[in-house]
């Protein structure tokens, strides 16, 4: 059984930073594609940082690019979400996933719309704010 927990969610202030974890368990990370995601109240979810396997490149959100950075372990059952410099707007649950969907990687686009993404963490709560 797939299973994805998050950890290293929070309340920080303003400027500060966290780092998200999310670990695989019944699986490794081996996928067409990897995300980040988060969903703040009364909003979509939306990518916030995935990995494409297929040509090993990385998205992000134009909210997050400069700040926000993803890494993964060696192993494979680990990827983190480093986030700096956050502001309010980035308050959300933020979720991790993995793609095992061969379409996720037939267009650059699709990589981080979570319709394609078949596993997903419980999420982990991150608040900004002074």
């Amino acid at each position: 059984q797939v299973q994805l927990v998050e950890s290293g969610g929070g309340l920080v202030q303003p400027g500060g930073s966290l780092r998200l974890s999310c670990a695989a368990s019944g699986t490794t990370f081996d996928a067409y594609a990897i995300g980040w995601f988060r969903q703040a109240p009364g909003k979509e979810r939306e990518g916030v940082s995935c990995f494409s396997s297929s040509d090993e490149k990385l998205y992000y959100a134009d909210s997050v690019k400069g700040r926000f950075a993803f890494s993964r372990d060696s192993t494979k059952k680990t990827v983190f979400l480093q986030m700096n410099s956050l502001k309010p707007e980035d308050t959300a649950t933020y979720y991790c996933a993995i793609s095992r969907n061969f379409n996720v990687v037939m267009d650059t686009t699709r990589v981080s719309d979570p319709r394609y993404y078949d596993y997903w963490g419980q999420g982990t709560r991150v608040t900004v704010s002074s």
